[in-house]
């Protein structure tokens, strides 16, 4: 029998899956549920999410606006380690996780509720990121997760959409609209439908943030975007707060089908999955700040910081934002991108995204010493001593090797 609870809050989306866990779980629980809701920047889809999830059973729903922190104290982090999960992977869903659920604790204790659930089911990533947040930051909470639940005889969508058409609970998904999407001002994911093989192409009606690249303008599109320290400040000469800026490079992005990726990812859990990612203006914010670092970071501290932003995106993806050594490494990542300071000017073109050109005062790039024109504060007789040591260890395995093999018996002129 499962623990016996009197108050549960449920990291609600208003989706096909938590709308109908909603009820589910006040069946098979007879407790009270509040439904929590975390606007991140979803667009429309929490218009109609209180009246949504009080005609699914709600006692209570409550909606917080969490977009500022969102940004400030995930994505910008995120953004200054140029984290990517596999190399392609800007991890918009795993960034938004531990955000939903630390505030998920927070109402529990407000509300004085006993148990925290989610919706993710039991073959996904995110049950790992909800779960290991709630355990780190109240441990005493009961974990109420239906997905894994022996009771829980939704086991597929199409299950969940005539349970909820069954009890007249109000969900978009239909059996032929069935993608399972997950959205804020960061990206928009896609699962499901066709992208469950990975054999068929996706369709260009699934794109939600993004324009087809075939329906892209035939003319590129210029954007400057300005950082101090690692952190964008302005577009275009005009300073924003966080939240105006991704929105802002969200539209340009999408109307140029930028930021659009097919990936077929390794999951945590030990699965591979096929997933279609929208991530516009995080993507013109990614290139523009590599552009940045370009310039502005020695070689040594730049291709360290490459190898420690692997490890950065393990522990975004696994879930392991509140781990001890997230922070420290959002430490070096402050102290790295210090100098991270100036313009980077993106070129935007079917779906194409690159720099073309930088201005920081910080720059390492001299024209002088990087011209052809020799002289200056670069000899190039120094190159012949430098070159000498740098390659002896080389010409020492050089050496061993000619000796060792001239040494050796030629094959046939053995003893008899």
């Amino acid at each position: 029998m499962p623990d016996k609870v009197k108050k549960v809050v449920l990291a609600y989306s208003g989706g096909l899956d938590t709308s109908v866990i909603l009820p589910w779980i006040r069946e098979h629980y007879d407790c009270e549920v509040i439904a929590f809701a975390a606007e991140l920047g979803q667009g429309d889809e929490l218009k109609t999410i209180r009246k949504k999830a009080l005609a699914s059973g709600a006692g209570e729903c409550i909606v917080r606006d969490l977009r500022s922190e969102f940004v400030e104290d995930f994505l910008w982090p995120l953004l200054r380690s140029g984290a990517l999960y596999e190399g392609r992977y800007m991890l918009g869903t795993s960034i938004a996780r531990p955000l939903i659920a630390k505030e998920q604790v927070r109402v529990a204790h407000e509300f004085g509720a006993d148990a925290v659930a989610h919706g993710a089911t039991g073959k996904g990533n995110d049950q790992v990121r909800f779960e290991i947040t709630y355990m780190a930051l109240d441990p005493s909470l009961k974990i109420i997760a239906p997905w894994k639940d022996p009771r829980f005889e939704l086991t597929s969508r199409e299950a969940a959409i005539d349970y909820a058409n069954k009890r007249g609970i109000p969900v978009d998904q239909t059996k032929k609209k069935i993608y399972s999407r997950d959205r804020n001002l960061w990206h928009i994911s896609h699962e499901g439908a066709e992208l469950e093989t990975t054999w068929e192409e996706p369709r260009d009606e699934m794109l939600v943030m993004s324009v087809p690249i075939t329906q892209a303008p035939d003319k590129p599109a210029y954007v400057k975007v300005t950082f101090e320290a690692g952190v964008p400040v302005a577009v275009d000469g005009q300073k924003m707060d966080g939240v105006k800026i991704i929105e802002t490079l969200n539209r340009l992005g999408g109307k140029h089908g930028v930021g659009q990726v097919d990936l077929v990812e390794n999951r945590l859990v030990g699965m591979k999955s096929r997933g279609v990612y929208e991530t516009p203006g995080g993507t013109i914010l990614y290139t523009a700040r590599q552009g940045l670092e370009n310039v502005c970071l020695d070689r040594d501290t730049l291709h360290y910081k490459e190898q420690v932003a692997l490890k950065y995106a393990e522990l975004v993806y696994y879930g392991l934002w509140y781990a001890p050594l997230r922070p420290a490494l959002d430490a070096f990542f402050a102290e790295t991108c210090k100098n991270v300071t100036g313009t980077a000017r993106v070129k935007l073109y079917k779906g194409n995204c690159r720099v073309v050109g930088t201005n920081s005062p910080k720059t390492l790039y001299m024209p002088k010493l990087a011209s052809f024109t020799m002289g200056g504060d670069y000899n190039p007789a120094d190159a012949d001593g430098f070159i000498r040591l740098f390659g002896l260890p080389a010409k020492v395995c050089g050496i061993v090797e000619r000796e060792t093999s001239a040494k050796k018996p030629k094959a046939g002129r053995g003893r008899k």
